[in-house]
């Protein structure tokens, strides 16, 4: 192993007081911590983390090392990192390889240090580590175990390389956990993209007109919290059945193509790329702004942007300003990256604390049953998602009915019936 790369060892006392703050609003994932402290199941798994290098993600890896692990870090996106939380968890002896603005040859310098380890397990959020396993790292593989993933852009990837017959080794797709997707995706990416996005602009939503590419469930949530901000919300969608979701949940609905000219704001969480390009930015109001909140750069046709303008500069930090020809100018926000992350914290750790129980859960799970499983994409097994429900609930206080005999009995039966 090599020594870390991070920004500034100076900054661990700071981390380390964020990280502490956060620990206290995730309740569940301690209750895993103390119960892997004293059963320590992930003792000699090594495991290579490539994850927002956040407080919430230090309290996952500090759960894994009290079971045992030993673990490596790099960043999954170049301007997610909070160098301060780097520099916290390099003080306290883990391998870090991340800093906040690597360019692209740092970046994958960063994931290829990380994979020297020789993981057992990886956990991911978007799959770079995986992919570059498969496309560089193939001798690594007799020593996987399997691995996880955390977001649907990662998942979609994956679920190809299965497809293909191409996948190397077991993956679980945590970002479909329930208790994961419904939340994280809902409340986290709701509230920590508008966080992001005034952090970056201070924008009034109220009064506001505010495209939406997407209506998953960061979709979902990205356009209850703007209405509830005061804005008019217009999602584009492409699956029907979304739309049609959509527009029931009081929404107009629209093709982008339509949402363009009439757009203060535009925001994509689609998992696909270029849902804004080069015909839309034609039609755009002068100060439009355009962000992205999914995880890959790419759901922005930031090339055919630049190529249209004619002038480009940094009017602040965060927001970079496109003056095109005949004088209009459109505000891209952290270089199409995840605003959320790249302009504030990303996710409140109240609902971190679920999606990383499991990720901790799924973990041991993969350690204890890696071997018997397929080259395939796996859903977190439904144990496993009930379980941290029932732990969130505990920790909220909150108590909820339970069946009687009879109750289960005619749940399990055919011939009861009028």
């Amino acid at each position: 192993m090599k020594d870390n790369v991070i920004k500034d060892p100076k900054l661990a006392e700071k981390g380390k007081k964020r990280i502490e703050w956060a620990r206290r609003h995730m309740p569940v994932l301690q209750k895993i911590r103390e119960e892997y402290a004293i059963e320590r199941p992930l003792e000699g798994v090594k495991v290579v983390a490539c994850l927002h290098v956040t407080v919430e993600t230090a309290n996952l890896l500090s759960t894994l090392t009290a079971g045992g692990a030993e673990i490596t870090l790099t960043g999954s996106n170049p301007l997610s990192t909070q160098d301060d939380v780097a520099a916290a968890l390099a003080e306290e002896g883990m391998y870090v390889y991340a800093f906040h603005g690597e360019n692209d040859q740092e970046y994958y310098d960063c994931i290829h240090r990380a994979l020297d380890i020789g993981p057992n397990v990886t956990l991911d959020d978007g799959a770079d580590t995986i992919a570059t396993i498969h496309r560089d790292r193939k001798d690594l593989v007799g020593d996987i175990l399997g691995g996880c993933e955390e977001t649907t852009t990662g998942v979609i990837r994956l679920r190809a390389l299965a497809e293909a017959g191409e996948l190397l080794y077991p993956v679980i797709a945590v970002n479909d956990a329930e208790t994961k997707m419904m939340f994280d995706n809902r409340y986290g990416t709701g509230q920590s993209t508008i966080h992001g996005i005034m952090n970056a602009t201070n924008f009034l939503f109220a009064g506001k007109n505010v495209v939406i590419g997407g209506y998953g469930w960061c979709g979902r949530g990205l356009a209850t919290r703007a209405r509830g901000m005061g804005a008019n919300v217009i999602v584009v969608e492409v699956e029907p059945r979304k739309a049609l979701e959509a527009a029931m949940d009081g929404f107009r609905v629209m093709p982008m193509i339509e949402a363009a000219p009439i757009g203060d704001l535009f925001i994509t969480v689609t998992g696909d790329i270029s849902a804004i390009r080069g015909e839309h930015v034609e039609l755009m109001k002068d100060q439009a702004i355009v962000a992205n909140s999914g995880h890959f750069n790419v759901e922005i046709d930031i090339p055919a942007l630049e190529e249209m303008a004619s002038e480009v500069g940094e009017v602040q930090e965060d927001v970079k300003e496109y003056r095109m020809p005949d004088g209009r100018r459109i505000y891209l926000l952290a270089e199409g990256r995840l605003i959320n992350l790249a302009a504030a914290y990303g996710h409140p750790p109240e609902v971190m604390d679920m999606s990383f129980a499991n990720q901790a859960l799924s973990v041991r799970y993969i350690a204890e049953h890696g071997l018997q499983l397929e080259r395939k994409v796996y859903s977190v097994p439904s144990e496993i998602d009930r379980r941290v429900a029932a732990l969130k609930l505990e920790a909220m206080g909150i108590e909820i009915e339970t069946l009687t005999p009879q109750q289960e009995k005619y749940l399990h039966s055919w011939d009861m019936g009028t």
